[in-house]
């Protein structure tokens, strides 16, 4: 009885792992095929976002992987008020989610993973006008904090922009004014 016992569990574990190969497989092929649209989503938190077109003006350098794509989900720009108009540099404050989790966007421009506290900031590099709408743009990292999901981001492109235009008027010297806005951050690897 004990050897019809382990031939018996023997056997499901052979069906199981037959199982576990399949699943594996077929889990590998996806991720590849997707690969190319953006990077798949991991953890609870996590969400897919599709990396849309870019302009050529603003791509990151050939050969650069994409290794998160994001949507903001609540998103401020915030302008202050000089010479009597609102213009000049805005201060982003958004929260993103994507493929790597939830992102906090704030000063610097900063980019910081509320998953693992991982932190980037960068600087314009490029930027593509639309109308209407703050601009697409290409930012080339200049700084990286604490060790998790940003640790090898190099570009980080912002597209399909909509609102967060600075707003239209006479203001009072020294005024803020936060202007809701929506994009697609995709952060970029350099290549190896």
């Amino acid at each position: 009885m004990l050897s019809t016992s382990r031939s018996r569990v023997r056997a499901l574990a052979a069906v199981g792992m037959a199982g576990v190969v399949a699943v594996i497989g077929a889990v590998t092929h996806q991720a590849s095929a997707a690969e190319v649209a953006a990077p798949p989503a991991v953890g609870a938190d996590a969400r897919r976002v599709d990396i849309p077109r870019i302009t050529p003006a603003i791509a990151p350098p050939a050969g650069s992987r994409p290794v998160g794509a994001y949507v903001v989900t609540r998103g401020t720009q915030t302008y202050t008020c000089a010479g009597g108009v609102f213009t000049g540099a805005s201060v982003p404050e958004a929260q993103l989610v994507g493929t790597g989790g939830r992102v906090h966007h704030f000063k610097g421009p900063s980019w910081q993973s509320e998953r693992d506290g991982s932190l980037v900031t960068a600087k314009k590099t490029a930027e593509s006008a639309r109308p209407g709408t703050i601009p697409e743009l290409l930012l080339t990292v200049d700084t990286h904090a604490g060790v998790g999901s940003l640790d090898n981001v190099a570009y980080i492109s912002r597209l399909l922009t909509s609102g967060g235009a600075a707003p239209a008027g006479v203001c009072a010297d020294g005024t803020t004014r936060a202007v809701p806005y929506g994009a697609v951050y995709v952060l970029w690897a350099a290549k190896r």
